[in-house]
Parts: C-alpha cells; sequence; structure tokens
C-alpha cells in the first residue's frame, strides 16, 4: 500500500467532552483552529504521523469520532468561504 504524503490537511472531530480539551490542545499544536471542532493547514508527513498518534492516545474509540482529511498539494482543492468566520480562538484560553 503507498502511502499519501499530505501538504494539507483538515481535522473534524466529535469527542465526548470529558476528552474534548485534550484532542483540541494537539490539533492546536499542528495545525491552525478554523471552528469549534474543525482545525486546518499545511503540515509536514512526520507531524502528521505525530499527530494522528497522539489523537489516538487521547480518544476513546468507541465514544469519540475524529476524521483527518489529507490532501497531497494545494492545487487539487478549492475552498470558498461565504461570510465571517466567527473567532473561535477567543472562546478557549
Amino acid at each position: 500500500m503507498k502511502h499519501i504524503h499530505a501538504n494539507y490537511t483538515f481535522v473534524f472531530y466529535d469527542v465526548n467532552e470529558k476528552r474534548v480539551q485534550k484532542v483540541f490542545k494537539v490539533c492546536k499544536k499542528y495545525l491552525a483552529h478554523y471552528q469549534k471542532s474543525v482545525f486546518r493547514g499545511k503540515i509536514t508527513p512526520a507531524n502528521l504521523i505525530k499527530m494522528e498518534h497522539e489523537i489516538r492516545s487521547k480518544i476513546d474509540k468507541s465514544e469519540d469520532f475524529v476524521t483527518i482529511i489529507k490532501l497531497t498539494n494545494d492545487k487539487q482543492f478549492e475552498e470558498v468561504e461565504i461570510g465571517k468566520p466567527e473567532d473561535f480562538d477567543s472562546l478557549f484560553l
């Protein structure tokens, strides 16, 4: 199986409130906080592996759900933003 080297990644999660801050902190370490439980940004393959490992260690697979979308380059996707995004960083200290 060939591994894809991601250049840009999205992370979406829905985890139990007992673990949500732990997952938030891991994602914040590697990616930009976009909105509520969504992160995105450029990431090296090595950091992607680290982040995924850290997320796996923080969640309960029987209760929590995390999706990591890996894009191989910035020329194969288009992003359209409509309206002003909320500043969710101000919600967390």
